[in-house]
C-alpha cells in the first residue's frame, strides 16, 4: 500500500490554488475565495455490497482496506479526520481544541458509500437560530452562542449497513378475542358487562424474506449518542464513495468493530422476524413460544451520513444540538436560564399583590 492514501489528497483550485470544499446539495467542488467549481466524477458502477462473512472469518473483525489520519480527542475520545489542512480545530463533540501535531494513521474499511451533505452550513445555521430564538428562558449566551457560524459543526458519521435472506420456523399460539355477558352487582341492583376473553389455538410455521440495510450506528458513546428524532436518512440517495465529497467537513472514524456491528444487527433481525412471525400468525394477539431464526447470503457496507452538531457549555453542563444533514431535522437538548425564571415568578407574584391590595 502506498505511503499517501486517496484520503489524504487535497483538492486545490485550478484558478487560484486554494482549497475546494463539497459544495452541499451537489455533485461539485467549490472554491470559497474564487468561486471555481469542478464536478465530482461519478463512479460508473454502483457502490459495493461486501460478503460479511469473508470479513469476519478470512479478514477478522479489525479488518482495513485503507490508512486515515485522525485526531482523537482527549476529552471524550471522539476520532475525526479533517479532509483539509487547517490550522487550528476544536473537537466536534465537547469543543475541545485539537492539535494537528497529534495526529495518527489508523487501518479502517474505506466506506463504501455516503448521504452528501444536502445542506450547507448557513442553512444548517439558520435552523438551529430559528429554534434558539424559539425556546423560553434560553440564556442570553446560548442565543448569542447560535449567531456564532464557527460553533457549527459539519460532521459525517460513520454507520454499518447490513443486508440478508432471513428464514424463521416458529412454534406460538394465535388468540382471538371473544365476549362474554356477565350479570354483576352495584348499589343499585344489578347490571350486565361485556367481559372480554381469548381463545388460545396452536400456531406453527416458517416466515422468510430479504432484511435490507439494517442500520447500525458505528460510534456509539453514551455521551454522544445521536439522537433517534434526526437519525434518519433517505438511504436511496446513497452516493458511491469518493473522498472529494469530505473536503471541507469532519469525518469521524467507527469505534464499535465490524463484529460488533454484526451481534447488533442480529438483534433488529431478530425484531424483524418476530413481528414477520406474529403477522403471520394473525389473530388478535400471538403468542411465539420458540423461534428458529438462520441468516444467509449476509453482506455489509461501511456508510457515511451527515449531520451538523454544535456543543455548548453553560453552569458547567455540556449541550448538543444536532441538524440532520440531509433533511434538516433538529434535535438537543437545552439549558434553562435561572433569572429569567426568577424574575418571572417574581413578576407575577408583584401582579398578584397589587390585584390584592386594590381588591381589598
Amino acid at each position: 500500500m502506498e505511503e499517501t492514501q486517496k484520503s489524504e489528497f487535497k483538492k486545490a483550485c485550478a484558478n487560484c490554488g486554494a482549497e475546494l470544499k463539497f459544495k452541499p446539495g451537489s455533485h461539485q467542488l467549490k472554491c470559497e475565495y474564487c468561486g471555481y467549481e469542478e464536478f465530482i466524477e461519478q463512479a460508473k458502477s454502483s457502490f459495493e455490497e461486501l460478503e460479511l462473512q469473508h470479513y469476519l472469518k478470512v479478514v477478522g473483525e479489525n479488518a482495513y482496506t485503507e490508512t486515515i489520519e485522525l485526531l482523537h480527542c482527549k476529552n471524550c475520545g471522539a476520532n475525526q479526520h479533517v479532509e483539509e489542512n487547517y490550522k487550528s480545530l476544536d473537537c466536534v463533540y465537547c469543543g475541545e481544541p485539537l492539535i494537528r501535531e497529534d495526529i495518527e494513521k489508523e487501518g479502517w474499511i474505506l466506506p463504501g458509500a455516503l448521504v452528501p451533505f444536502q445542506l450547507d452550513a448557513i442553512k444548517a445555521q439558520n435552523i438551529f437560530k430559528k429554534w434558539v430564538g424559539s425556546l423560553w428562558f434560553a440564556p442570553n449566551k446560548l442565543k448569542r452562542a447560535a449567531l456564532n457560524p464557527e460553533g457549527l459543526h459539519g460532521l459525517y458519521v460513520p454507520y454499518w449497513t447490513f443486508d440478508a435472506d432471513l428464514f424463521a420456523s416458529y412454534q406460538g399460539q394465535r388468540g382471538d378475542y371473544y365476549y362474554e355477558t356477565r350479570r354483576i352487582r352495584t348499589k343499585n341492583g344489578t347490571r350486565t358487562q361485556k367481559v372480554r376473553k381469548t381463545r388460545w389455538s396452536h400456531a406453527s410455521g416458517d416466515v422468510k424474506g430479504f432484511v435490507d440495510d439494517i442500520l447500525i450506528n458505528a460510534s456509539q458513546k453514551k455521551r454522544r449518542d445521536i439522537p433517534s428524532k434526526i437519525a434518519f436518512w433517505n438511504l436511496k440517495e446513497l452516493t458511491t464513495f469518493n473522498s472529494k465529497y469530505l473536503s471541507g467537513f469532519v469525518t469521524e472514524k467507527y469505534t464499535v468493530s465490524l463484529k460488533q456491528g454484526h451481534h447488533q444487527s442480529f438483534q433488529k433481525a431478530k425484531d424483524i422476524a418476530y413481528n414477520w412471525i406474529r403477522r403471520d400468525i394473525g389473530g388478535d394477539t400471538q403468542r411465539i413460544h420458540h423461534a428458529d431464526i438462520k441468516l444467509s447470503e449476509e453482506t455489509f457496507k461501511h456508510i457515511l451520513l451527515p449531520i451538523y452538531i454544535s456543543s455548548y457549555r453553560y453552569n458547567g453542563k455540556e449541550y448538543h444540538f444536532y441538524v440532520n444533514g440531509q433533511s434538516g431535522v433538529l434535535s438537543g437538548t437545552r439549558p434553562y436560564s435561572f433569572w429569567k425564571i426568577f424574575f418571572l415568578v417574581l413578576f407575577i407574584l408583584v401582579i398578584i399583590a397589587i390585584i390584592a391590595i386594590f381588591a381589598q
